[in-house]
């Protein structure tokens, strides 16, 4: 095979790689034979999978090949043959020794007859050689150090052990530029080109005169390109281009308003606001337009149209034409289920817009008032003030306004009668136009009765609008004039609010959350002012207000749970989450007795477990300042979960978990069932004592892994026998729910504590653990 061939299969690694194609990467990592991926060989080797360990092995070496072949199939085998000799399994370690050990014995016989006599002896512990073998992990990790030094001393894997140094979608990019070269040699290359497939060149249809729409941007790929060229190539979906929205009825929201509304005597707006067949679409998404309209002209043919916003790192402009949908080409599968950047605030975000001519800059405004500048692609920060507007170009800082009394709450642009304008609103309930040139404020709009929490700035044909949202659950709408608001509505749930329309404008979503945390994700009837559909899948109280966000006409995702939820638009019904690797509240952490990981409950019931890997900085592999632990789960995908407890979905102070002395199991509670988990396959091995009472502190006995003290929330600690699923008794002499307990290492006693929930104290007993008897 020719170096670019070798280098094409490692393009298409990375590839499968980031697409999370487990599976197939390891496969083709075997049949070329190009990269020894020994993370995933010691992640093997660690779960006894023998036979996947083997099959990986053979992709590089066979056992005759060289003596370090030989000799790292020997103890991969000869260990296979111990654990099962282990586990009392004679009938296998027979099969072991003839279908896989017997091979060596060509080579060495003595070793061969010394290795069978193993079955004779009640405990192969007896022989001297392996007096010091110690439990199965032990014995792996000691014989993984072993095949280390053998792989990389073996010539046959020499540039086999590290993979090449390359940037990060580079199959992609390099694709974006075989079109962009196929692009520059259309006879009429048009400014946002088609893409419908890859397996053909691409060419540039015929505009027939008609005017052809601005190019798209996803930022998948890298910066924005130049117009003119062919934009990046997406994860998913060809790239379609964008026209203007269909018109629909903002005349329905506006005249079937309120009655009682304070702006009343406005209600009957000019002709062209009531008369126009365009929809109010009242949220941040998009905060801009998607392209310019009839009447609206542009500075430079740059910033002809305000692109909407960056939406989860996936395009979602698609092509539309009068009220015609585009037809849904998506699946599931195309939702985004990996992080393409973080950024790190420094505070909690209450608000983000995107540029609208420069789609990589980010504007962030936090709960304590600070505004970042972002440039998404190279992570880099440009800008930290209080409020102020920059001129990306410099970055200088033109000038600063006191934006409102009290807190920002939300930010956006707007590009209001041809003028690049910033829109605020904040804790004085007032809604604020400012020229993002000169810094001197065009508008302010005074009717809500409560502080206002978003702003969405739109326009549907010749009409510029603002719809607002406040904390007291009211929706109004503004035009740029001092006439006062045309909308007065209630939001589902009354408190928090932000709303958002489909890509091809012709769908209105809103999602909020009530002080009481239930959240509503709905869909709007514009031309009755009406909810059409009700969306479900949140907890029964979320954590915090709920975002969402729409895409590609179809679907519809909020983050709930520490977790991002998809709707299908069509599907009242959850669709599917991902985790998308954000960070989780921990509730529980603890080391794992061998020092070699750390694991953490988090307030979800889910656990994570991180291991140290041994590597020249960290040879020992246990828990480092100098090395990063790697999150770590077994091939076959579980994860270990507790029940949650229903009536109590947010009380941390029932989450509790232990570890047994060999690092073997792991028992938790998080208000629900105490379930005992396996540390290697994550799987569940029992589950018991449903609340109520919930279990709040949890200890293994130090001799005995089935016997576990568990504190309970009724001030009570009951000793439980796993193995034969029994309470063997059950102590008590606390007044409150338990905080902690310990088993004493040498005496027959267990020391507890419970919480004084008067004095904030603790109350410590001490019980003789065979005896039970109580000593005050």
């Amino acid at each position: 095979m020719s170096s670019l061939s070798r280098e094409l299969v490692f393009l298409i690694l990375q590839f499968l790689d980031e697409e999370k194609f487990k599976e197939t990467v390891h496969k083709l990592e075997q049949e070329s034979g190009f990269f020894f991926n020994m993370k995933y060989f010691e992640d093997q080797v660690q779960a006894g999978e023998w036979d996947d360990v083997e099959r990986y092995l053979s992709g590089f070496t066979k056992v005759e090949d060289n003596r370090y072949s030989m000799k790292i199939f020997f103890e991969i085998r000869k260990q296979k043959y111990l654990e099962a000799l282990d586990r009392q399994d004679r009938a296998k370690a027979v099969e072991i020794l003839v279908k896989d050990l017997k091979v060596f014995a060509s080579f060495n016989e003595d070793l061969f007859k010394e290795i069978t006599q193993l079955l004779t002896l009640d405990n192969f512990r007896q022989n001297e050689q392996l007096s010091k073998y110690g439990d199965t992990k032990s014995a792996r990790n000691i014989m993984l150090v072993e095949l280390k030094k053998l792989i990389e001393a073996n010539p046959l894997f020499r540039d086999k052990l590290t993979f090449p140094a390359f940037k990060a979608s580079r199959l992609r990019t390099l694709i974006n530029q075989s079109l962009n070269w196929q692009h520059q040699l259309c006879k009429n290359p048009r400014p946002n080109p088609d893409i419908k497939t890859l397996f053909t060149d691409h060419t540039c249809a015929s505009s027939n005169g008609t005017r052809v729409g601005p190019p798209t941007n996803t930022p998948l790929a890298g910066p924005v390109p130049k117009p003119g060229v062919f934009p990046p190539l997406g994860g998913h979906g060809p790239f379609q281009s964008v026209v203007s929205p269909p018109p629909s009825a903002i005349a329905g929201w506006m005249s079937s308003a309120n009655p009682s509304m304070p702006h009343a005597a406005v209600a009957a707006a000019p002709p062209g606001l009531v008369q126009a067949p365009s929809s109010a679409p009242f949220l941040k998404h998009p905060r801009t337009p998607p392209l310019a309209g009839p009447g609206m002209e542009y500075q430079t043919a740059d910033s002809e149209h305000l692109m909407k916003r960056l939406r989860a790192g996936q395009p979602d402009e698609v092509s539309f034409s009068g009220s015609t949908h585009a037809p849904n080409i998506y699946s599931p599968d195309d939702l985004p289920k990996t992080v393409v950047r973080s950024l790190s605030q420094g505070s909690n975000v209450m608000s983000l817009d995107f540029h609208p001519q420069q789609q990589t800059v980010l504007l962030v405004g936090t709960n304590v008032g600070d505004i970042s500048i972002w440039e998404v692609g190279s992570r880099e920060r440009l800008a930290l003030k209080t409020f102020k507007v920059w001129e990306i170009s410099a970055c200088s800082m033109p000038f600063q306004v006191d934006a409102h009394t009290g807190g920002v709450n939300d930010i956006a642009f707007a590009h209001p009668n041809k003028q690049l304008c910033i829109v605020t609103c904040g804790d004085d309930k007032t809604i604020k136009v400012w020229d993002a040139v000169g810094g001197r404020r065009l508008y302010t709009f005074e009717g809500h009765e409560a502080p206002v929490y978003s702003v969405c700035p739109h326009y549907k044909e010749n009409i510029q609008f603002i719809f607002s949202t406040a904390i007291d659950g009211k929706i109004k709408a503004w035009l740029y004039d001092s006439l006062g608001s045309r909308v007065d509505y209630d939001a589902p749930g009354l408190w928090c609010t932000t709303m958002a329309y489909s890509a091809d404008g012709t769908r209105l979503f809103s999602c909020g959350t009530s002080k009481e945390g239930e959240s509503h994700l709905v869909e709007w009837n514009e031309s009755e002012g009406a909810i059409k559909r009700t969306y479900s899948g949140f907890r029964k109280r979320s954590l915090g207000v709920v975002q969402f966000d729409t895409t590609k006409n179809r679907f519809l995702a909020a983050g709930d749970e520490f977790q991002i939820k998809f709707w299908d638009m069509d599907n009242t019904n959850m669709l599917t989450y991902t985790d998308a690797d954000g960070g989780l509240p921990v509730v529980r952490l603890l080391y794992t007795n061998s020092g070699l990981a750390v694991l953490a409950l988090a307030s979800n019931a889910v656990h994570k477990l991180w291991k140290w890997q041994r590597s020249e900085r960290n040879p020992s592999g246990k828990s480092s300042a100098s090395s990063v632990p790697q999150l770590w789960q077994p091939n076959n995908g579980a994860l270990m979960s507790n029940d949650l407890n229903d009536a109590k979905p947010n009380d941390d102070s029932v989450a509790c978990i232990a570890l047994s002395k060999n690092d073997s199991y792991v028992m938790s509670a998080s208000g629900g069932k105490v379930s005992l988990f396996n540390m290697m396959t994550f799987k569940v091995m029992t589950t018991f004592m449903p609340p109520p009472p919930a279990a709040t502190y949890l200890a293994f006995h130090p001799q005995d892994n089935n016997i576990i003290a568990i504190g309970m929330e009724d001030s009570t600690i009951q000793i439980y026998n796993v193995r034969v699923d029994e309470v063997k008794t059950k102590l008590k002499g606390h007044q409150t729910r338990i905080t902690g307990l310990a088993f004493s290492q040498s005496l027959n006693i267990l020391v507890s504590s419970g919480a004084d929930a008067q004095a904030s104290l603790g109350r410590i007993e001490i019980f003789f653990i065979y005896t039970y008897a109580f000593l005050g």
